[in-house]
């Protein structure tokens, strides 16, 4: 018996149309998932307009608390449901400690957390009344390490983590699953960027001796999506080549 089934599977999946987010929506859309994604970039929106005809878009920036709540209603009705929520939206504005400003706080925690947030609220709200659903947040190993430069984007991801336990806890009698991926790094356009000694020493630190690739972590999404994870919620799976390990 095959449970990785998501045929006509309603996913709204944050961020998809670019790195691990669109490695997420490729593999969803293979396995011929009804989807729906937003995004900031109009040229990558029209470009997965054009790849994925059937793939619903909006252009929506995560910035915009006060219409989270209609978007997760565009998303129900341009679905026709809403079984599967994938928050993979995410920016960064790294700079030490005591140099960061206020704006690059609040920007990353407004975005990498609080949006998800209410994403999860607004989407709960929605799967409480067919008694299903499955929420599935994008954190990072560095939401449970810290990193330099990025005691905002840490504590973001670190908040993911909780929230995620805390709504675990709260809907699991509705037979709503709230679970995490902690990415470690992968090969995307960001970490293309890194320079060769960093790179180098990154190798030294992850025990498999390379980077993750985006479907590394489409495949872990995939199975918490599916029925064979039915029984796992609250949790936190790693997928960083055994960098750092729970």
């Amino acid at each position: 018996m095959n449970l990785i089934n998501l045929k006509n599977k309603k996913v709204f999946i944050t961020g998809g149309t670019s790195g691990i987010g669109l490695s997420i929506l490729e593999n969803f859309y293979k396995l011929e998932a009804d989807i729906f994604t937003i995004g900031t970039n109009v040229e990558n929106l029209k470009t997965i307009q054009n790849n994925f005809p059937k793939i619903k878009t909006s252009n929506f920036n995560l910035e915009n608390h006060q219409k989270i709540e209609e978007l997760v209603k565009e998303a129900k009705e341009k679905l026709g449901g809403l079984d599967i929520v994938i928050n993979n939206a995410g920016i960064t504005k790294d700079n030490l400690a005591i140099r960061m400003s206020y704006e690059e706080w609040n920007k990353v925690i407004n975005i990498n957390l609080t949006a998800v947030f209410l994403i999860c609220k607004y989407s709960i709200k929605v799967m409480m009344k067919q008694d299903s659903g499955s929420i599935i947040n994008i954190s990072s190993i560095v939401g449970h390490t810290g990193n330099f430069g990025q005691a905002n984007y840490s504590s973001a991801k670190a908040g993911i983590i909780a929230m995620s336990k805390s709504l675990a806890k709260e809907y699991a009698k509705k037979n709503i699953r709230v679970n995490c991926i902690s990415p470690g790094f992968i090969d995307t356009k960001m970490t293309k960027s890194i320079n060769e000694e960093f790179k180098k020493k990154l190798m030294e630190n992850i025990p498999m001796g390379k980077l993750g690739n985006g479907n590394d972590i489409a495949n872990c999404a995939i199975f918490l999506a599916s029925d064979l994870s039915s029984y796992i919620t609250g949790e936190t799976i790693h997928v960083n080549g055994g960098m750092y390990m729970a």
